[in-house]
């Protein structure tokens, strides 16, 4: 799916990678770019429709499909990330507001805009998910707990859009460099470079698309003997 003349919908558009994802679309040639937030106030990029969404409030997501029936690709961007491990005070309240926006926004934006999709002939749907759809530590256990949600939610979702001919991908990534991972002393990854690869990875029609070096590595050793999810155990 290239964005030649294509009409994209990101949400969390107003910053980090999702701005990025908006700037890009346009730089490839898309013929209009709905870039979606809770304050469309804070999106400053011109070119792009400015779009008031919340994708944890179902009202909003259901006028989506009327308001905006051209859009040919998805791109599920929203998320949020809090440090706190499942032992955690308040970890119950916190996997829940993780799953509200990175697992069911995905699906509530999915089931809104899949027939507006297949109307115009299917079109391609990018979920943004991460490395720790594979893994899982105490310092982001219910976030990474939701982008594995997540990737079983992009996988099913690839199987049941099939007939209406919607590409459906899913973005891993380690850490990006966005105002969001300030905080992580860790090696991150230009956001140009992670949107570049997630927008050829579509072009080139790829299922799962693999980001970053960490990624590729972690992904390849999921069947190993000591595969980084096993990390800790013994």
């Amino acid at each position: 799916m290239t964005l030649s003349n294509a009409v994209v919908f990101i949400t969390g558009a107003n910053r980090g990678i999702g701005l990025e994802f908006a700037k890009q679309a346009l730089a490839r040639g898309a013929r209009k770019v709905y870039a979606a937030a809770r304050n469309p106030d804070t999106i400053t990029l011109d070119g792009v429709v400015k779009v008031r969404l919340d994708v944890t409030d179902a009202a909003q997501v259901a006028a989506i499909p009327v308001l905006y029936p051209d859009v040919t690709v998805l791109v599920n961007n929203a998320g949020i990330a809090r440090f706190g491990g499942f032992m955690d005070e308040g970890s119950e309240q916190s996997t829940y507001e993780h799953f509200e926006t990175n697992f069911f926004g995905p699906l509530r934006l999915t089931k809104a805009l899949a027939p507006v999709l297949a109307a115009n002939g299917g079109g391609a749907i990018l979920n943004v998910l991460s490395v720790v759809s594979w893994l899982n530590a105490p310092a982001l256990a219910p976030y990474g707990a939701s982008k594995s949600a997540a990737w079983a939610l992009t996988n099913g979702l690839r199987l049941e859009l099939a007939a209406q001919n919607t590409q459906v991908s899913a973005l891993h990534m380690g850490f990006v460099d966005t105002d969001l991972t300030t905080a992580i002393d860790a090696p991150k990854t230009k956001p140009a470079d992670i949107v570049a690869r997630a927008y050829e990875g579509m072009a080139a029609k790829q299922p799962e698309i693999l980001a970053d070096e960490l990624t590729q590595q972690v992904k390849a050793a999921l069947s190993s003997d000591k595969a980084h999810y096993l990390i800790g155990n013994r």
